[in-house]
């Protein structure tokens, strides 16, 4: 009697990736690929750099060609939205009724924008960035505000997408301000020092920065907005919003079914164990979903990056075959803001706290930084400085005690 098919439920890059590895790892069983979106499944970073801004065709956003899936016999269901597992069953519903039979399941749903509930919220030229879609609509918008030469635009949210927003938005001409939760821009990821070297990047580009300060309504006329009012009694005119305020993982019809969830204080997700297999028999998940154990920081960890997309997904894959080899990945994620490029390793769970070591020159932006936390270096972060990755993992992954004196001397 034939098995029933491996379903993957997802359309980012984990879905991808994990597809990819099934195959490469030899299955040749049935496989099942659903996605709520009508794309095959891509990765996001583009969307806020280059596709953004109109310098990357398309294509490179999938990891894999349009007629993979068909020659690998992959049953690519797209535009079609899971409502519901029966894990007892082993069977996944659709949103049209269809009920799809599984004998291993992989949630990799990805995340949705936290929406931003104040006054206004609504008025047209209010924007979101997460979906293709979402960056087609917003390029179109800033190509169209830069023509006519008054494109005003104001970013609500200081984290990374709003900051890669605001730079490719600056880069084609508009005007720009950030308003931001925080002190520092980006301080809740990288400290007051390193996120105050951003705050000037972006101030020395042109970019106006409101800092510490809570939007309280959107303004508008005639249905379209027209600007933001701050709780300060601060106003900042705009044509066009992009709100980035976080975004929420889409475990709702898993917590449905009774698949544990990690609790909110450790980042919330589905709680997996090191194989990313989650408390249901044979569901596994990958991606922004996904809270992991990590050996290395003895605790989970729930991380939004696109290297952890592309490592949980085929990790899940060996899993679903057979693999019980622990997840040891460390977190790593990258940015590009002007000609400020950056690559960062490992975790810090209150970076404002923590102390930095810096190799190199924060005014030139050419530096490594280091997070140091009992006596380990518990992250690292190169800036306009390539291939050196390896050897911060060695570092954050060392024992310790910390030789500060060598982590000064890092690029000598």
């Amino acid at each position: 009697m034939a098995q029933e098919p491996i379903v993957i439920v997802g359309g980012g890059l984990a879905a991808a990736k994990a597809t990819e590895a099934l195959r490469a790892e030899g299955y040749d069983g049935d496989l099942v690929v659903v996605s709520s979106e009508p794309h095959r499944p891509y990765e996001r970073p583009p969307l806020s750099k280059d596709y953004l801004r109109g310098e990357a065709e398309r294509d490179v956003l999938f990891p894999l060609s349009e007629d993979w899936y068909p020659e690998h016999h992959v049953d690519l269901r797209t535009a079609t939205r899971a409502a519901g597992i029966a894990v007892a069953d082993h069977s996944l519903t659709l949103i049209d009724g269809t009920v799809l039979p599984y004998s291993r399941l992989l949630l990799a749903t990805g995340s949705t924008p936290r929406s931003f509930t104040v006054p206004g919220a609504d008025l047209q030229g209010v924007h979101y960035l997460r979906t293709i879609e979402h960056a087609d609509l917003l390029a179109a918008t800033f190509e169209a505000s830069a023509r006519e030469g008054a494109g005003r635009l104001a970013v609500v949210g200081d984290g990374w997408i709003g900051m890669e927003v605001a730079a490719s938005a600056r880069t084609l001409g508009l005007d720009v301000t950030v308003v931001g939760r925080a002190v520092h821009p980006l301080g809740r990821v990288l400290g007051p020092l390193l996120g105050e070297m951003y705050g000037r990047v972006h101030a020395d580009h042109g970019v106006h920065l409101h800092r510490n300060v809570q939007v309280i309504g959107i303004t508008g006329s005639e249905g379209r907005v027209t600007g933001l009012d701050m709780a300060d009694g601060t106003h900042v005119e705009a044509d066009v919003v992009v709100v980035g305020v976080g975004v929420t993982p889409n475990v709702g019809f898993a917590e449905a079914a009774g698949i544990a969830l990690r609790e909110a204080a450790l980042g919330g997700g589905l709680a997996v164990d090191g194989t990313l297999a989650t408390s249901a028999p044979d569901v596994w998940a990958a991606g922004d979903v996904a809270s992991v154990p990590s050996p290395r920081y003895g605790r989970p960890l729930r991380v939004e990056h696109w290297a952890v997309a592309l490592e949980t997904g085929p990790h899940a894959a060996r899993a679903m075959l057979g693999s019980r080899e622990p997840y040891d990945k460390l977190p790593y994620f990258f940015s590009d803001q002007y000609d400020v490029g950056m690559e960062y390793l490992g975790f810090v769970e209150d970076p404002a706290a923590t102390e930095v070591v810096v190799s190199g020159s924060l005014e030139d932006h050419e530096l490594v930084a280091f997070w140091v936390a009992d006596d380990r270096v518990q992250a690292g972060m190169a800036v306009n400085t390539w291939e050196q990755m390896g050897r911060v993992e060695e570092i954050v992954r060392a024992a310790g005690p910390v030789d500060r004196d060598a982590l000064e001397a890092f690029r000598d």
